[in-house]
């Protein structure tokens, strides 16, 4: 039987969406959905400090990386040892669309995995409102560091219907409220990671400009939730151009 190693929490995820969990021999710590049926799994590091040792002496039929979320010093440890290591890197919605048929394909789920995509592809192609609301997405606190161009959210963002006010800079650049004040975000989105924004984090941003407080798998997970995440994603921006 094929085995499988993920080390990406949200294809954690879609590796079980997808008919496959019994397959998932590791994961990482961080690997924690689908709540109540992924405990058993073995859990082998963390995204950035996986335990390479014992990832090869399980000779898994596979291992599932991405070029964000682990660090290429442990993909290349991996590929050394003779595993097949699927790197994945998308970076809009459509990537990620592909990147599920790809991983459907390798694990024999092509069919679900066919049907998902097409899902997220009806959501890309859903007309977007003749306004559209300007966001601002901070990433960390301290430095303040807020979601650029070239990122998975940032495109999440762009599918629900909202421009990013930090489109055209660098993929995660440090900013100021300042700067952020200056550039007139009609709303703030606060995910709950990288960085655990809380209501307490809330009104300074908030005196900026309505700011809401969300669950961050609604921007950065690619899998079996994104269709949701992008329909919760455009109520909420919607709700906020009326």
């Amino acid at each position: 039987m094929q085995t499988i190693i993920s080390l990406v929490p949200s294809l954690t995820e879609l590796i079980a969406w997808l008919g496959a969990g019994d397959r998932l021999i590791g994961r990482t710590r961080f690997c924690v959905e689908p709540a109540g049926s992924i405990e058993h799994v073995p859990a082998l590091g963390g995204t950035k400090d996986p335990d390479v040792t014992k990832i090869c002496s399980l000779r898994p039929s596979l291992v599932l990386a991405n070029r964000e979320e682990n660090r290429r010093d442990d993909v290349e440890a991996l590929r050394e040892t003779g595993l097949s290591v699927l790197l994945t890197d998308p970076n809009t919605v459509a990537e990620a669309a592909s990147m599920i048929e790809e991983i459907g394909d390798a694990i024999g789920a092509s069919r679900p995995a066919a049907q998902l995509a097409a899902d997220i592809r009806r959501e890309i192609e859903t007309p977007s409102p003749a306004h559209r609301p300007r966001v601002f997405v901070p990433i960390w606190l301290r430095p303040l560091m807020g979601m650029g161009s070239g990122t998975f959210g940032h495109d999440v963002l762009r599918a629900a219907g909202a421009d990013n006010v930090l489109a055209g800079r660098p993929r995660y650049p440090e900013t100021s409220l300042a700067e952020v004040s200056k550039l007139g975000p009609d709303l703030i989105l606060l995910p709950d990671e990288p960085f655990r924004f809380q209501e307490k984090h809330v009104p300074p941003f908030a005196a900026v400009a309505p700011t809401h407080i969300i669950d961050g798998k609604l921007m950065w997970w690619y899998g079996p939730r994104l269709p949701g995440s992008i329909r919760v994603l455009r109520a909420l921006i919607a709700g906020q151009a009326e």
